[in-house]
């Protein structure tokens, strides 16, 4: 499927929610409200079409513009999707955060001519900087734009076959994790810490894309043109994973195998689970104690995770189960009414940079 939708496609709830940025509660939860009435097939499947796609293009609209969804059922109670309104209003918003990055960018370019021209920048004029672009990467606007960007189809192109073995080697992220580049025939694939080997395609010189999901990577060189960099494009955020030297990589590479083979947790590393949970069960998640990736993703699923907790009762016990390949912390954590694996990793800051939790099999 393409995600285009007309009266002839349709995409299941898992691809509606994962095409939209959506969770597949999420579409429940508007399901049950009566704002989209996905069609069903005679296993009663759910299938989302133009006419679902639209009413949720109004909903993560008015969503980013603050409303409550309960405001936003009572406001579109009754009405049939207004898809002009709603991409009115898209439109709006964009052009807003248009106008902002480019008033910063305007802000940046003025005070490096002074610089460059020997001059100093005042106070004043640092301030304006900051103020204009306060807009941090993990701000709704960004991430959504990013998100659209990084879902638009990529078309392959060729690229000279000698630049290739410039960006093979490995890339660290600020979460541990390495991203391994290598050669393959006729091009490029990259490889995660504890994930299948994916090839990726040229889009133009030193940007390359997935093909089996909305990501790209794109190389960053130095002043030298020796490439020192990666970065990887994907749900709206881009991470950053500086190049590792031979031995380094070889050393990552061998602590994580130890680690795994060991069974070594991360030091506290159920203290700061028994915390996360807690945190959790009150409601009140810290998510300065986390990635902005992961923050945003986390608020979102907040109150879905609090209700789940709220079901299960309380805390009764944590067990250590080991280490997964790409360097998680992996427990069995049992409660009063039924038990679930919780996983997790921190990043190099000492920040959670990836949380799951599932029913425990």
């Amino acid at each position: 499927m393409t995600g285009q939708t007309d009266e002839n496609q349709w995409l299941t709830a898992a691809e509606c929610a994962e095409r939209l940025g959506l969770t597949v509660r999420a579409l429940r939860v508007y399901e049950s409200r009566g704002l989209i009435s996905p069609r069903r097939t005679g296993k009663n499947w759910r299938l989302y079409g133009a006419e679902e796609f639209a009413r949720l293009n109004e909903i993560v609209a008015l969503k980013r513009l603050g409303l409550s969804l309960s405001r936003i059922t009572a406001l579109l109670g009754g009405q049939t999707a207004d898809l002009d309104r709603t991409l009115a209003l898209q439109q709006s918003t964009l052009i807003d955060l248009h106008e902002r990055v480019e008033r910063s960018l305007n802000l940046i370019a003025a005070s490096r001519q002074k610089i460059a021209a020997g001059e100093s920048v005042s106070i004043t004029e640092l301030i304006d900087i900051a103020k204009e672009t306060k807009m941090t990467d993990a701000s709704s606007d960004a991430v959504a734009w990013r998100r659209y960007e990084q879902a638009k189809p990529r078309k392959e192109v060729q690229v000279e076959p000698s630049l290739l073995p410039e960006y093979e080697g490995a890339y660290q992220f600020g979460f541990g994790a390495i991203m391994t580049i290598t050669r393959r025939k006729g091009g490029l694939s990259a490889q995660l810490t504890g994930q299948p080997i994916i090839d990726i395609y040229p889009e133009r010189e030193d940007h390359f894309f997935y093909k089996i999901v909305p990501a790209q990577l794109s190389f960053v060189r130095d002043a030298e043109g020796n490439v020192a960099s990666l970065v990887l494009h994907q749900n709206g955020y881009e991470q950053i994973a500086p190049r590792l030297e031979d031995e380094a990589a070889k050393s990552a590479a061998d602590a994580l195998e130890k680690r795994v083979r060991d069974k070594v947790p991360l030091p506290g590393s159920e203290a700061l689970l028994r915390r996360l949970i807690d945190e959790h069960q009150r409601g009140e998640p810290d998510y300065d104690r986390m990635s902005p990736p992961l923050a945003e993703l986390a608020r979102e699923q907040a109150a879905t995770i609090e209700a789940d907790l709220a079901r299960l009762g309380p805390l009764q016990s944590v067990s250590f189960k080991g280490v997964a390949q790409d360097g998680w912390d992996v427990y069995d954590v049992k409660f009063a009414n039924g038990a679930l694996e919780w996983a997790f990793a921190l990043g190099a800051d000492g920040k959670f940079s990836g949380i799951y939790l599932r029913p425990l099999l």
